[in-house]
């Protein structure tokens, strides 16, 4: 299965590589090698794939491979001082992670023989697959702006009604929060990957120890989300209300000095209207929009994520478990009052991953008549929510007391199906049983 999945996994990052040069963009692959050499984009990206890969390797081999990552890292540092050369975009650290990462695969290939070849190019590949994701999903933004020039936003704000524009009412609370609030959640919203990685380090802690991996763990519905969400993306591209109607509050321009990547793409807006004026009810139709802002907003996938996040936390300590709580919160409060998306993304993001954590649980643990069920429910409902945002946007907001309670029930529909059918998967704790009293002799 890890030989067939590394196949198809190649065969896709080849073919987005080709989709992007087609439009003019570099693919992941070359990406990724060039980032054995120039600074990378994110540095944490890749120690956090070295850690990944680190949880197959006794305490010696970690020590020994997070040091050389350090010294590899040093030396390119100290060659760049000496050649003069200036670290403009991404980081300064991060080549010694990859090469020690690429360096543990050939090891794995020329030194381990068995089980532990095995056990070693598992974690190889883990660590491979969390780089070259993020990689493919920087692309596939990429390309959905080149391949879409026009954008679906109208619809989904006119639809949005049906729920009360919560991202014009969330947008207005964290405005008024000011610096300390913009903060916080912007510190949540771009660690959301972190947070993953470090659930992930529990879920794996036992890993060098027992010689294997747990069948389902959260790395797995993370990839699945990333690989599967920006498909949807060319299906439906939709930019988010900041993007799509400009920022009409002066507090926000505040808020914007803090914020290096302030989007600056109003005269592309249909007016300046978020946070402060919902969009009006005129009948949506497609809207031209630029070549570079990615058409990353349905379904909301960082909505998805801290989904996955907190659905495997619920089995960890109570500090992981709040831990969990707070960053689906914040990130729901984040993608919404940073005005990246609209409430009926995050609507389709949650059933989106409940539907594909239901399907990997199902795989892991057999398909059978209630695993198929929900997850065919699940896609349903899913795909009612997108065709209700394309054709029926008027309608829904035309009744948002019928359409509102709808949608919001569907999703709930997803969530109990979900719950019902996990809890009747988990095994069943027996009581020991109670020990007889013996007679004794007098």
């Amino acid at each position: 299965m890890w030989a067939a999945a590394g196949v198809v996994i190649l065969g896709f990052l080849i073919a987005l590589e080709m989709a992007a040069r087609h439009y003019g963009v570099q693919g992941p692959i070359t990406t990724q090698v060039r980032e054995l050499v120039v600074a990378p984009k994110s540095g944490a990206l890749l120690y956090a794939g070295l850690a990944l890969m680190m949880v197959v390797l006794t305490r010696r081999e970690r020590f020994l491979a997070l040091g050389t990552a350090i010294g590899i890292d040093v030396v390119f540092l100290l060659v760049r001082w000496a050649a003069g050369i200036k670290v403009t975009e991404g980081h300064h650290f991060g080549n010694g992670a990859w090469w020690v990462l690429l360096g543990c695969g050939v090891v794995a290939l020329t030194r381990r023989t068995g089980a532990e070849r095995v056990l070693l190019l598992k974690g190889v590949g883990l660590g491979l697959l969390l780089v070259a994701g993020r990689k493919a999903g920087d692309t596939w933004l990429h390309i959905t702006s080149k391949a879409h020039p026009t954008v679906l936003d109208p619809y989904v704000a006119t639809a949005d009604h049906a729920l009360g524009n919560p991202s014009w009412l969330a947008g207005r609370i964290v405005t008024a929060t000011g610096v300390v609030g913009y903060n916080v959640l912007d510190f949540v919203y771009g660690q959301l990957a972190v947070a993953a990685v470090l659930v992930a380090l529990y879920q794996l802690r036992n890993v060098a120890a027992e010689r294997r991996f747990p069948r389902h763990y959260l790395v797995r519905t993370f990839l699945v989300i990333g690989l599967l969400g920006p498909g949807i993306y060319m299906i439906f591209p939709v930019v988010g209300p900041i993007y799509a109607y400009g920022t009409g509050t002066e507090h926000w321009d505040d808020i914007s000095l803090w914020w290096s990547d302030a989007p600056r793409t109003e005269h592309w807006a249909l007016a300046n209207l978020w946070p402060d004026i919902p969009p009006p009810l005129d009948p949506p139709q497609s809207m031209p929009f630029d070549g570079i802002t990615p058409r990353n907003c349905m379904p909301s996938l960082h909505t998805a994520w801290a989904v996955a996040i907190f659905i495997h936390t619920r089995k960890g300590p109570r500090a992981l478990r709040f831990a969990g709580t707070f960053w689906l919160i914040a990130t729901l409060t984040a993608t919404l009052g940073f005005g990246y998306h609209y409430g009926v993304d995050l609507v389709a993001g949650v059933v989106f991953t409940l539907t594909i954590e239901a399907a990997l649980r199902a795989l892991e643990r057999g398909w059978d008549r209630s695993g198929a069920l929900l997850v065919a429910y699940g896609t349903t409902v899913f795909a009612l929510l997108l065709v209700s945002y394309r054709y029926l946007p008027v309608e829904m907001a035309r009744h948002p007391w019928v359409a509102g309670p709808l949608v919001i029930l569907a999703m709930v529909s997803v969530i109990y199906g979900y719950l019902r059918t996990v809890n009747r998967w988990e095994p069943k704790s027996v009581p020991a049983p109670r020990a007889e009293p013996q007679p004794e002799m007098v």
